[in-house]
């Protein structure tokens, strides 16, 4: 199916932004209708079937979730795409929530518009249709809980999967952000290529820049041979760069490069190759915040932030977060062991009332060491590590405090 058989509908109270959009699209051969706001889409949206429709979210007669909602209501085949301010993430999961299919941040760029129109107006069902539950969909991928911010990660997460956006995840370390990463990657159009994870703290400058983007021979010592660096390697995937905050200035001027010409030039050489790779970034620190006090390149802080997903510290999630994760992590070191072990209600009370100062890494490697040393096939308090026995309150000093 051509462009020139889709019907667009652009809605924006802004005469410039619609004509931002309805040029391109018109060029691009698509059949192009434009209202002036909310009430008008949905007037035009009664005598004509649109396959996508585009719609501003901030307009003074209807506003676009109203829009997102009535055309999910009205005409469940139609794709609507919500059009929002820079940074404006919870607006735009709102948006998610109402039916929309995907959303696009101002400024926009119209290359990126237009591949996202051609998706949308593409895609053969319904998004609601193949929405699973965001909770279990996630759960094989090793995402375990139900809080409220998990599951609003989630959310976040499978939005990410279906649009090829770069993603900022933040959160403290030990929170999961390669598993969501993973996650992201695994139910996106790229889970057949590689995934590669990269720890940028634990490499040099000169290392991290080598193993990223590769070397000419004789470029540096060592450099006996040409060699592809990990960009090239992961030709079609996704590459995962945990800890950015701790790069250098010069690293950064070369992954700014990467996100906007998706091209990398091997060290010593000055061809440069075009990529097609998927940027994940994480950091454990307020990135937006280093960029406003210029320990961060801010240009390349809103080149990584296109989707954020925040990780809460374990302490945040609840104690059914807690005990959820402890049997989970239990039931695969149970298999490890080839025993069936149990873990008594009252260590588990215990565990939900600690804060997890290195968050679920730590309570993973707590359950691991429990398992491995519990006589009986049951986890008690004394087969804590040891340095937690004075730090978790037992269960009668939690009910006399």
């Amino acid at each position: 199916m051509n462009s020139t058989s889709h019907k667009i509908l652009v809605v924006d109270d802004e005469r410039g932004a619609r004509m931002a959009l309805e040029v391109p699209l018109r060029l691009s051969g698509y059949d192009v209708a434009a209202a002036t706001g909310g009430r008008e889409a949905l007037a035009l949206g009664e005598s004509k079937q649109f396959d996508v429709v585009l719609t501003d979210i901030y307009m003074p007669d209807l506003n676009g979730l109203e829009v997102v909602r009535e055309f999910r209501r009205r005409s469940p085949d139609t794709k609507v795409i919500a059009i929002t301010a820079q940074g404006s993430l919870e607006i735009a999961l709102q948006a998610i929530e109402e039916g929309a299919y995907d959303f696009i941040a101002k400024p926009f760029n119209i290359d990126e518009v237009l591949a996202l129109v051609s998706r949308a107006a593409n895609h053969g069902t319904t998004e609601a249709a193949q929405s699973p539950d965001p909770v279990a969909d996630f759960s094989a991928s090793g995402l375990i809980g139900h809080s409220p911010q998990m599951v609003r990660a989630y959310k976040l997460t499978a939005h990410a999967a279906r649009t090829d956006a770069t993603v900022l995840i933040e959160g403290e370390s030990g929170t999961g952000k390669e598993l969501i990463a993973r996650a992201i990657h695994q139910h996106s159009p790229r889970a057949k290529r590689p995934f590669t994870a990269v720890n940028c703290s634990a490499l040099t400058e000169t290392l991290l820049e080598s193993e990223l983007f590769g070397y000419t021979r004789g470029s540096f010592t060592g450099a006996a041979s040409d060699r592809a660096g990990l960009f090239e390697s992961s030709e079609g995937g996704t590459i995962f760069l945990d800890e950015l905050s701790g790069t250098s200035a010069s690293f950064q001027a070369s992954l700014l490069r990467v996100l906007q010409e998706r091209e990398i030039r091997r060290i010593g050489s000055r061809e440069a190759r075009k990529i097609d790779v998927r940027v994940i970034g994480a950091t454990n620190v307020n990135l937006e915040g280093m960029a406003e006090r210029n320990e961060f390149r801010a240009d390349l802080f809103y080149r990584l932030s296109v989707l954020t997903i925040n990780l809460p510290p374990l302490r945040e999630r609840g104690a059914e977060d807690i005990a959820l994760l402890a049997h989970h992590f239990l039931r695969k070191y149970a298999r490890v062991h080839g025993e069936q072990i149990q873990i008594s209600a009252e260590l588990i009370e215990q565990l939900a009332g600690y804060t997890w100062p290195g968050n679920v890494r730590e309570l993973e490697n707590t359950i691991e060491h429990a398992a491995a040393v519990c006589a009986d096939r049951i986890i008690t308090r004394g087969d804590l590590p040891a340095r937690l026995l004075e730090r978790i309150v037992p269960r009668v000093m939690m009910r006399s405090a």
